[in-house]
């Protein structure tokens, strides 16, 4: 094992923090290494929104469902897919294919994901936000998001004032395939629905009573946010 290798593995949501603050040059770290992430072709095609406003983080935070955290984390940086820049340098740019949504999306993450990582090495630690999409018209206006701009998570950040416990993840014998796509191990699945109802059961905030079958389940029986293939489109994203 090494340093990089235990932050990984120790990763969890954090959702209460602290009144420290991050100093500028923290700060300007994490962000450093979010620029740092791969980029598909060398597009560079993401944008983030850092928000200190505490009137938009509580409209923001309304907005995600009533996060409060988006509120009172020292930090909210808002991760957007972005080729408005790419047509402000070549006007004439072909926007709106499907694949250049997949990349922005993939590239986003990995720039995300980057920000995080850097942040819990120096001792911060955050939550991913994907509730700044309920209602993607009032976010988009209240960041003032032209075409071609589209905002697909939020990130919370300072210096944790919890301590939840690990949540287990789907063991490599389910989630790793070898040569080719295998069915789910159905054993396998039970000693994994087993290992969450008794994490649920035992956590130290918010128990509950459910396997991860019954989750998913519940989770995919409705369509989530119907809205977003219009607001897709809207965005310039996705119409071809």
């Amino acid at each position: 094992m090494n340093p990089t290798i235990d932050t990984l593995l120790a990763h969890r949501s954090i959702r209460k923090f602290s009144s420290q603050h991050i100093t500028p040059k923290t700060l300007d770290n994490i962000l450093q290494c979010a620029i740092s992430a791969s980029s598909s072709s060398f597009i560079q095609c993401v944008s983030i929104i850092r928000v200190t406003n505490p009137e938009t983080r509580q409209q923001i935070a309304a907005l995600a469902g009533g996060q409060h955290y988006v509120a009172s984390a020292a930090e909210f940086l808002v991760f957007c897919a972005d080729y408005n820049r790419h047509q402000q340098i070549h006007p004439s740019a072909q926007l709106g294919y499907s694949e250049q949504t997949l990349i922005g999306a993939v590239d986003t993450g990995l720039m995300g994901q980057n920000a995080l990582i850097a942040a819990e090495s120096l001792g911060l630690g955050g939550v991913f936000i994907g509730g700044i999409r309920n209602d993607p018209e009032q976010l988009t206006q209240l960041l003032s998001l032209p075409e071609h701009v589209l905002p697909l998570f939020g990130l919370c950040l300072g210096y944790p004032d919890q301590q939840p416990e690990t949540k287990p993840r789907l063991p490599q014998s389910i989630l790793v395939h070898q040569e080719t796509y295998q069915a789910v191990d159905k054993s396998e699945l039970a000693q994994y629905d087993k290992q969450i109802t008794d994490y649920y059961a035992s956590r130290s905030t918010n128990s509950k009573q459910m396997t991860w079958s019954e989750q998913i389940t519940t989770i995919l029986s409705k369509e989530s946010r119907p809205f977003m293939q219009q607001y897709l489109h809207k965005q310039g994203f996705s119409v071809k």
